[in-house]
């Protein structure tokens, strides 16, 4: 299946992400038309052979058990908690039409601050086991307001030699800059028209190499950081964890103590990840 199946992530999609990730500045040049519009989309995985300076992208970075640790300059790791959307990529011609999402789970987009990087992917896949993505995926109805997923919440929390820490703000699906239909015909116009420009790809480009890939992965935006998150990052032997959880079923605090000993009710879709 990843084969035919392109991975991609939205950047800018929660107030203050990017101001705490150090990323705000790398937007600069790039123009929106409402001022809570996310900024672009990257690639974190192409299924192609002739990428060029980004062949690094045709390797498939996700794992829903282990993070594999940098072998260098990499002392500034972080987790990234968001929900990823499981989508059919519908075309005419050369054009993306549609995307249709059918489920949707916890999201790991574990990037490395790079302030040098010339594009955003250059921080967010350095081989395998570098992404991570839940193995329990929630079924989608529709993608519209009132539908299943506007009831989840998104919790990240950190481990360390026994000791854990909230990572990210516990965060309701609904805090999204752009969801629903808006997200979705964004996204496919990024698709379609995004240059490249500044720290942006062009992925209409990434879309003809992959050969129309008929399936994606699109993560969809990280949530805000706690002050523990800003200020600590992912060294080997750390366990992260991510949690998209029914708020209107189980409480914040129900959770924490699910992640505390890593063993979570089924109908919730967790991602927990050693990192190596």
């Amino acid at each position: 299946m990843t084969k035919n199946l392109i991975g991609l992530g939205v950047a800018g999609n929660f107030a203050g992400h990017l101001e705490q990730a150090g990323e705000a500045k790398d937007f600069a040049q790039v123009k929106t038309t409402e001022t809570h519009q996310p900024k672009a989309i990257f690639p974190f995985y192409v299924p192609a052979e002739n990428l060029g300076e980004y062949d690094f992208l045709a390797v498939n970075p996700l794992s829903a058990e282990y993070i594999r640790f940098p072998q260098a300059g990499a002392d500034n790791l972080q987790i990234e908690p968001e929900i990823a959307l499981l989508c059919e990529v519908q075309y005419s011609g050369e054009k993306v039409t549609a995307l249709l999402p059918y489920a949707f789970a916890a999201y790991n987009d574990c990037s490395i601050r790079r302030p040098n990087a010339n594009k955003i992917c250059e921080k967010k896949n350095w081989g395998s086991e570098t992404k991570g993505l839940a193995a329990t995926t929630i079924p989608l109805t529709s993608f519209d307001l009132g539908s299943e997923i506007d009831d989840y919440r998104i919790a990240c929390f950190h481990k360390r030699d026994g000791k854990m820490n909230a990572y990210g703000v516990d965060s309701p699906a609904l805090g999204y800059s752009y969801f629903h239909q808006k997200l979705l015909d964004w996204i496919v116009g990024q698709m379609n028209n995004q240059p490249d420009f500044g720290p942006m790809n062009h992925i209409a480009d990434l879309l003809k190499k992959a050969h129309y890939p008929t399936q994606a992965i699109i993560s969809i935006g990280a949530t805000r950081y706690t002050e523990f998150g800003t200020s600590h990052f992912l060294q080997p032997d750390d366990v992260s964890i991510v949690v998209v959880y029914n708020g209107k079923k189980y409480s914040a605090q129900q959770i924490e103590q699910m992640a505390a000993q890593e063993r979570f009710a089924e109908d919730i879709s967790a991602l927990v990840q050693k990192v190596i």
